[in-house]
């Protein structure tokens, strides 16, 4: 790394190898980056933000990850060139420590948007094995979201019936209730997770997030709004837990014991009668146990915003009432948009990782500004 200062900033010339020459040699291309006055001094700031984390066996640069954000850029399921185009274009440069896919559904009946990824074949891994090496090419690990919609996939776009916990209508967006799964299509469910994560393993992923939030199936077993059942899936706390614990056991027999499996809880519903922070705090401590390795915080049948709900961070009263309660580390996204914003947030305590989307998502140079070269 070269860089030259001067009264208004600074600018910095990094080299890469991309391939090599027929002789081995690595054939290098320059990057260039130029920061102002300002950007440098928020970059030197950021010291907790800036360290770096291991979770399980992947070492993380630094301490910002790009959560899971729907491209809709998939053909039937399978990778694009608009998908990669998207990824490589948020990941360049290598300044995130830790990017997500976005949510990818691990069974047909499971998807939730015409142009959302599948994990749910075989025949996936190839196209998302590109997508792994389009990422980490830019220097950052990548974890895939597995998730099944339950009640909130469409008829029109799986062709089959919407299943969920009970047949009650979803909070979220629920036009009518799903079929209630019965003890085989539970079964499926977590014969499909471990599949998914299988799969990802194979596409060089470098490790798995389970998605239990937004309203989707394993958050609709999660929130007493959504769990009727009368069985030893439904009712108590520990109960409406219960699948989650069968998931996370299958996908660790499938990946194995150095595999990164993260979860996404819901843990607030931010409803009458929904889930509470005192709910997400045990859940999480029984996702520790059955050995998760990663906790990520958001919003349950509320989905990613709560009316009324803001500033920088404003899942954080989730995510630290699941710190008081696990080892793992713990990430909270939810209207971060500036560095000083996110170093805050760790500093309190409130989280071991900050997520940043909608910031990201808007501005494909947010993480570089921000986090700088400081490395």
């Amino acid at each position: 790394m070269y860089g030259v200062r001067s009264d208004s900033g600074a600018v910095f010339c990094r080299f890469v190898p991309i391939l090599k020459s027929e002789a081995g040699c690595p054939i290098m291309k320059a990057e260039l980056f130029f920061f102002t006055k300002s950007v440098l001094k928020e970059a030197m700031s950021m010291r907790l933000l800036q360290e770096p984390v291991t979770i399980k066996n992947v070492t993380l640069k630094n301490r910002l990850v790009m959560p899971p954000m729907a491209t809709e850029k998939a053909d039937r399921g399978a990778v694009t060139a608009a998908t990669l185009a998207w990824y490589d274009e948020k990941s360049r440069g290598g300044f995130i420590g830790l990017v997500e896919t976005e949510h990818c559904y691990v069974s047909p009946e499971g998807q939730a948007s015409p142009c959302q990824l599948s994990i749910s074949r075989d025949s996936d891994v190839e196209g998302l094995s590109r997508l792994v090496r389009t990422v980490h090419a830019n220097g950052s690990p990548l974890v895939a979201q597995l998730n099944h919609a339950g009640s909130l996939a469409k008829e029109e776009v799986t062709g089959l019936p919407a299943y969920g916990a009970s047949a009650v209508t979803n909070p979220r967006r629920g036009t009518r209730a799903p079929v209630a799964l019965d003890a085989a299509g539970l079964d499926k469910i977590v014969r499909d997770f471990a599949a998914a994560a299988r799969r990802a393993k194979e596409a060089g992923f470098d490790g798995v997030e389970l998605h239990s939030a937004h309203g989707y199936l394993l958050d609709q077993f999660y929130s007493p709004l959504t769990n009727r059942r009368g069985d030893e899936y439904g009712i108590s706390p520990e109960n409406r837990v219960r699948l989650h614990g069968r998931v996370i056991a299958a996908v660790r027999e499938a990946v194995g014991d150095d595999y990164l499996v993260a979860l996404r809880l819901g843990a607030g519903d931010y409803m009458p009668g929904g889930a509470t922070a005192e709910d997400g705090a045990r859940a999480a401590a029984f996702f520790e146990r059955c050995g998760v390795d990663m906790i990520s915080l958001s919003g349950g049948m509320c989905g990613y915003m709560v009316p009324g709900l803001d500033g920088e961070g404003y899942f954080s009263r989730l995510s630290a009432a699941v710190k008081e309660k696990v080892s793992v580390p713990v990430l909270l996204t939810g209207g971060v948009v500036t560095g000083a914003g996110a170093e805050k947030l760790l500093r309190e305590g409130k989280a071991d990782l900050i997520g940043v989307g909608r910031a990201i998502l808007k501005d494909s140079g947010w993480a570089r500004r921000v986090m700088g070269e400081e490395r």
